[in-house]
Protein backbone atom coordinates (compact mmCIF):
# COMPACT_ATOMS: atom_id res chain seq x y z
CA UNK A 1 0.00 0.00 0.00
CA UNK A 2 2.84 2.36 0.60
CA UNK A 3 3.90 1.74 -2.78
CA UNK A 4 0.35 2.64 -3.96
CA UNK A 5 0.40 5.91 -1.93
CA UNK A 6 3.68 6.90 -3.35
CA UNK A 7 2.04 5.97 -6.85
CA UNK A 8 -1.02 7.55 -6.58
CA UNK A 9 0.82 10.74 -4.84
CA UNK A 10 3.37 10.35 -7.79
CA UNK A 11 0.60 10.34 -10.26
CA UNK A 12 -1.03 14.24 -9.72
CA UNK A 13 2.58 15.28 -9.47
CA UNK A 14 3.73 13.72 -12.95
CA UNK A 15 0.50 14.91 -14.17
CA UNK A 16 1.28 18.70 -13.07
CA UNK A 17 5.20 18.18 -13.99
CA UNK A 18 4.29 16.96 -17.51
CA UNK A 19 1.97 19.50 -17.95
CA UNK A 20 4.31 22.28 -16.63
CA UNK A 21 6.70 21.11 -19.37
CA UNK A 22 4.24 21.07 -22.24
CA UNK A 23 3.13 25.09 -20.76
CA UNK A 24 7.01 25.61 -20.86
CA UNK A 25 6.95 24.24 -24.52
CA UNK A 26 4.19 26.37 -25.25
CA UNK A 27 5.66 29.20 -24.49
CA UNK A 28 8.90 28.43 -26.18
CA UNK A 29 6.97 27.67 -29.29
CA UNK A 30 4.81 30.99 -28.90
CA UNK A 31 8.30 32.90 -28.00
CA UNK A 32 10.25 31.05 -31.36
CA UNK A 33 6.92 31.96 -33.72
CA UNK A 34 6.77 35.56 -32.64
CA UNK A 35 10.47 35.96 -32.75
CA UNK A 36 10.51 34.58 -36.16
CA UNK A 37 7.44 36.41 -37.86
CA UNK A 38 9.72 39.52 -36.30
CA UNK A 39 12.31 38.33 -38.54
CA UNK A 40 9.94 37.62 -41.42
CA UNK A 41 8.41 41.04 -41.04
CA UNK A 42 11.71 42.31 -41.24
CA UNK A 43 13.08 40.77 -43.95
CA UNK A 44 9.97 41.14 -46.09
CA UNK A 45 7.80 43.56 -45.30
CA UNK A 46 9.63 46.42 -43.65
CA UNK A 47 11.72 48.25 -46.14
CA UNK A 48 8.22 48.57 -47.93
CA UNK A 49 7.08 49.80 -44.79
CA UNK A 50 10.22 52.36 -43.75
CA UNK A 51 10.20 53.47 -47.55
CA UNK A 52 5.88 54.19 -47.21
CA UNK A 53 6.80 56.32 -44.08
CA UNK A 54 10.05 58.13 -45.47
CA UNK A 55 7.99 58.78 -48.53
CA UNK A 56 4.96 60.24 -46.74
CA UNK A 57 7.71 62.05 -44.61
CA UNK A 58 9.32 63.31 -47.78
CA UNK A 59 6.24 64.26 -49.15
CA UNK A 60 5.36 66.44 -45.29
CA UNK A 61 8.21 68.35 -45.95
CA UNK A 62 7.73 69.32 -49.57
CA UNK A 63 4.28 70.29 -48.32
CA UNK A 64 5.36 72.47 -46.02
CA UNK A 65 8.34 74.24 -47.47
CA UNK A 66 5.70 74.60 -50.50
CA UNK A 67 3.56 76.21 -48.28
CA UNK A 68 6.13 78.31 -46.92
CA UNK A 69 7.52 79.62 -50.63
CA UNK A 70 3.61 80.73 -51.01
CA UNK A 71 3.11 82.61 -47.78
CA UNK A 72 6.34 84.18 -48.36
CA UNK A 73 5.69 84.82 -52.07
CA UNK A 74 2.58 86.16 -51.35
CA UNK A 75 3.80 88.79 -48.42
CA UNK A 76 5.98 89.54 -51.18
CA UNK A 77 3.48 90.27 -53.25
CA UNK A 78 1.30 92.13 -51.04
CA UNK A 79 4.16 94.11 -49.51
CA UNK A 80 4.50 95.48 -53.35
CA UNK A 81 1.28 95.48 -54.05
CA UNK A 82 1.37 97.88 -51.34
CA UNK A 83 4.42 99.83 -52.37
CA UNK A 84 2.66 100.29 -55.84
CA UNK A 85 -0.35 101.62 -53.83
CA UNK A 86 1.23 103.79 -52.01
CA UNK A 87 3.65 105.46 -54.79
CA UNK A 88 0.18 105.67 -57.17
CA UNK A 89 -1.62 107.72 -54.05
CA UNK A 90 1.39 109.83 -54.18
CA UNK A 91 1.81 110.00 -58.39
CA UNK A 92 -1.81 111.06 -57.85
CA UNK A 93 -1.36 113.32 -54.88
CA UNK A 94 1.31 115.11 -57.07
CA UNK A 95 -0.96 115.43 -60.07
CA UNK A 96 -3.79 117.36 -57.88
CA UNK A 97 -0.49 119.63 -56.15
CA UNK A 98 0.35 120.29 -60.42
CA UNK A 99 -3.13 120.78 -61.78
CA UNK A 100 -4.17 123.08 -58.29
CA UNK A 101 -0.89 125.20 -59.24
CA UNK A 102 -1.79 124.77 -63.13
CA UNK A 103 -4.91 125.96 -62.51
CA UNK A 104 -3.91 128.94 -60.19
CA UNK A 105 -1.48 130.06 -62.29
CA UNK A 106 -3.80 129.95 -65.22
CA UNK A 107 -6.50 131.78 -63.36
CA UNK A 108 -3.81 134.87 -62.11
CA UNK A 109 -2.62 134.85 -66.21
CA UNK A 110 -5.81 134.95 -67.30
CA UNK A 111 -7.24 137.33 -64.33
CA UNK A 112 -3.94 139.75 -65.50
CA UNK A 113 -4.87 139.19 -68.94
CA UNK A 114 -8.34 140.89 -68.88
CA UNK A 115 -7.07 143.67 -66.51
CA UNK A 116 -4.59 144.52 -68.88
CA UNK A 117 -7.21 144.18 -71.77
CA UNK A 118 -9.73 146.28 -70.11
CA UNK A 119 -7.54 148.48 -69.16
CA UNK A 120 -6.32 148.73 -72.72
CA UNK A 121 -10.20 148.98 -73.47
CA UNK A 122 -10.09 152.00 -71.25
CA UNK A 123 -7.37 153.70 -72.41
CA UNK A 124 -8.41 153.46 -75.97
CA UNK A 125 -11.89 154.38 -75.23
CA UNK A 126 -10.17 157.63 -73.33
CA UNK A 127 -8.32 158.42 -76.62
CA UNK A 128 -11.06 157.87 -78.67
CA UNK A 129 -12.84 160.60 -76.29
CA UNK A 130 -10.22 162.76 -76.36
CA UNK A 131 -10.17 162.76 -80.14
CA UNK A 132 -13.59 163.27 -80.22
CA UNK A 133 -13.33 166.21 -77.75
CA UNK A 134 -10.58 167.40 -79.90
CA UNK A 135 -12.29 166.98 -83.41
CA UNK A 136 -15.24 169.06 -81.40
CA UNK A 137 -13.09 171.72 -80.60
CA UNK A 138 -11.62 171.99 -83.87
CA UNK A 139 -15.39 172.02 -85.17
CA UNK A 140 -16.62 174.62 -82.55
CA UNK A 141 -13.25 176.67 -83.22
CA UNK A 142 -13.80 176.86 -87.02
CA UNK A 143 -17.24 177.42 -86.37
CA UNK A 144 -16.88 180.14 -83.83
CA UNK A 145 -14.38 181.32 -86.37
CA UNK A 146 -16.42 181.48 -89.03
CA UNK A 147 -19.07 183.26 -87.41
CA UNK A 148 -16.71 185.29 -85.96
CA UNK A 149 -16.20 186.34 -89.57
CA UNK A 150 -19.51 186.13 -90.78
CA UNK A 151 -20.55 188.55 -87.58
CA UNK A 152 -17.47 191.17 -88.22
CA UNK A 153 -18.30 191.33 -91.89
CA UNK A 154 -21.49 192.58 -91.23
CA UNK A 155 -20.67 195.17 -88.21
CA UNK A 156 -18.14 196.51 -91.20
CA UNK A 157 -21.09 196.44 -93.48
CA UNK A 158 -23.37 198.07 -91.28
CA UNK A 159 -22.96 200.65 -88.74
CA UNK A 160 -25.28 199.36 -85.66
CA UNK A 161 -26.80 200.67 -82.71
CA UNK A 162 -26.67 198.84 -79.67
CA UNK A 163 -29.84 196.94 -80.17
CA UNK A 164 -29.07 196.01 -83.90
CA UNK A 165 -25.37 194.53 -82.76
CA UNK A 166 -26.97 192.42 -79.69
CA UNK A 167 -29.40 191.17 -82.26
CA UNK A 168 -27.08 189.76 -84.45
CA UNK A 169 -24.90 188.42 -81.88
CA UNK A 170 -27.90 186.61 -80.09
CA UNK A 171 -28.80 185.49 -84.03
CA UNK A 172 -25.62 184.30 -84.80
CA UNK A 173 -25.44 182.26 -81.69
CA UNK A 174 -28.44 180.80 -82.35
CA UNK A 175 -27.25 179.73 -85.39
CA UNK A 176 -24.14 178.42 -83.24
CA UNK A 177 -26.09 176.39 -80.67
CA UNK A 178 -27.83 174.71 -83.91
CA UNK A 179 -24.42 173.62 -85.22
Amino acid sequence: MGNEILFLAAGPAKKAAEEANATYGNVIIVTLSFVLLIILLRVFVWKNVASIFEERQTKIAKDLDDAELARSSAETALAQREAELAKSKGEANEIITNAKATGETNRTKIIAEAQDEARRLKDKANQDIEAQKQSAMNSIKDDVASLAYDIATKVLEKELDGQAHSDIIDSYIGKLGEV
